[in-house]
């Protein structure tokens, strides 16, 4: 009786264990939406001022006069969209180069090296990648490309002058070193996904690695390949500090890449310890609001594509 007893209460003690821990791990997954959408709802809520007395109008507006209250979000959209795009048009290339060096077999020691490298390269703080860019790249860029550039090739709207030691190019380029980990890692584990029976049996027909690699290995990977690119454009879109260090923070639309530009992020870290007014402050919140859209709806994308993949290779 008393033996049957005990066994009871352990069942039932490991019974109770087992619901309380899925009850705590159901309130801990159910902790990250209900964040994200008191984070909305309280920029919403900020917002108000700004929302109700522009509208719609905000996000095609070109001017930002805070001593006349006019705010437009245009000129800040333009500038992260296209330092953004433009850092995707100089690190996929690379992150993809080096995601096929580190997934596919040969010199397992430099492979290691790269592979630490490029850990290393993410835990590095957003200001000292600003820091570098501003006093190092800078300098060089402004002498070596952008004089150049504006000498030979001014007469063409993307390389118009005059040429800055700050510029759209420069925070591109520094926005590009700073995703290129995440590019490469994500591009990296969808690389080695890829059965290596599909590699075995094209080399088996008589393709070259290069060939195996272009025609076979990439194809398969390619939805992966483009997420990965994805997410690493929602991290271009968010990067602050680095950037508004480098980039100029002007509210202007310009075709020249030589030239100053301002983020949506820059503008909000920079001016709202600063905002008299609650229209100015709401202005900010709302830019706030679409950079936390934008990078929702970029991620969320992002992650069905590597999903997608990962249950096509399965």
């Amino acid at each position: 009786m008393a033996t049957a007893l005990r066994t009871g209460l352990r069942r039932w003690s490991g019974r109770g264990s087992a619901d309380g821990f899925r009850y705590w791990s159901a309130l801990a997954g159910l902790l990250v939406p209900l964040v994200l959408v008191s984070i909305v709802l309280v920029l919403v809520l900020q917002a108000q001022p700004a929302l109700s007395r522009f509208g719609l109008g905000f996000l095609a507006g070109r001017a930002w006069n805070p001593v006349k209250q006019e705010f437009g979000a245009l000129p800040f959209l333009y500038g992260t969209v296209a330092t953004s795009l433009l850092a995707l048009l100089m690190a996929l290339p690379v992150g993809v180069g080096v995601a096929l060096f580190l997934a596919e077999p040969g010199l397992p020691r430099v492979r290691g090296a790269l592979g630490l490298g490029v850990e290393l390269l993410a835990g590095i703080p957003s200001v000292v990648y600003g820091i570098w860019g501003l006093y190092v790249l800078a300098p060089w860029l402004l002498e070596h490309v952008s004089k150049p550039l504006t000498l030979r090739l001014g007469g063409i709207p993307v390389f118009a002058g005059p040429a800055r030691q700050t510029s759209l190019l420069l925070a591109s380029i520094v926005i590009a070193i700073m995703i290129l980990p995440t590019l490469a890692s994500i591009s990296r584990e969808v690389l080695k996904a890829v059965p290596n029976g599909i590699r075995e049996s094209s080399l088996a027909l008589g393709a070259t690695w290069w060939e195996t690699v272009w025609r076979v290995v990439l194809p398969a990977a390619r939805a992966g390949i483009f997420g990965a690119t994805v997410l690493a454009l929602g991290r271009a879109l968010g990067e602050t500090i680095a950037v508004t260090m480098v980039i100029g923070n002007k509210p202007e639309i310009q075709t020249s890449l030589l030239g100053p530009a301002y983020t949506l992020a820059s503008v909000i870290a920079n001016e709202f310890s600063e905002a008299t007014g609650q229209v100015y402050a709401a202005a900010l919140l709302e830019l706030g609001l679409v950079l936390v859209l934008l990078t929702l709806v970029i991620n969320l994308l992002a992650l069905l594509l590597v999903r997608n993949t990962g249950r096509q290779l399965s």
